[in-house]
């Protein structure tokens, strides 16, 4: 029987997760958490055979407290569901990680089937995202310019393409104006911009812009 950690902020959202979870026989205890601050010491803590880990925390987000969870746990398996579209963050979490990558509209039994493959050791990829990064890899020489991006930097990107302010991301992210203000400048060096307008148009055709 397995011990999973399941993260969201959203109650509802852990409740329903924990009925999947402990309706699936045999499978696991479940335990849940309601912040990034809250899954690091919890894991500090206790030992687990997976944790399944939102991306949309408030404060440290998904991805920040996943590279510190790696970073302290190497061998802990980590899957990460999240409301984002597998184009947007599944080869970011993974290239962090994260032992697979699951959309929060997929099926209950699908999620069970990707926490057992992950607490047994495996790793776990639809067969949509397999398919997208098997493509990705043989076209590497022509990546998309946001590919190129820090993880901070990409963070960034997308909050400012949906029109949150210099003050209200970093609130958001838990920086300071300052940090962000030169994030917002490597960005657009990058990409080879010059003003917020051509982000805001360059994330839209490439279905970035962030969830209000």
């Amino acid at each position: 029987m397995y011990k999973i950690l399941v993260a969201d902020d959203h109650a509802v959202v852990r409740k329903g997760l924990l009925q999947i979870l402990q309706g699936a026989p045999g499978l696991c205890t479940v335990q849940e958490a309601g912040s990034g601050a809250e899954v690091l010491q919890k894991c500090y803590g206790e030992k687990w055979d997976g944790v399944i880990l939102d991306l949309a925390m408030p404060g440290m987000s998904g991805l920040d407290v996943l590279k510190q969870l790696k970073a302290q746990h190497p061998v802990l398996p980590v899957l990460v569901l999240s409301v984002h579209p597998e184009e947007q963050y599944a080869r970011r979490v993974l290239k962090a990680g994260a032992a697979g990558y699951l959309t929060k509209d997929s099926a209950p039994d699908e999620l069970v089937k990707a926490v057992q493959k992950i607490c047994s050791g495996g790793r776990y990829v639809s067969a949509s995202l397999a398919e997208m990064l098997a493509f990705t890899f043989q076209e590497d020489g022509d990546r998309p310019a946001h590919e190129g991006l820090s993880d901070r930097e990409y963070q960034v990107l997308r909050l400012m393409a949906s029109g949150y302010t210099i003050s209200e991301i970093a609130e958001k992210l838990v920086l300071s104006v300052k940090t962000v203000s030169t994030y917002r400048t490597r960005l657009l060096q990058k990409m080879n911009m010059s003003n917020n307008a051509e982000l805001m148009h360059y994330a839209f055709q490439n279905g970035l812009l962030e969830e209000q």
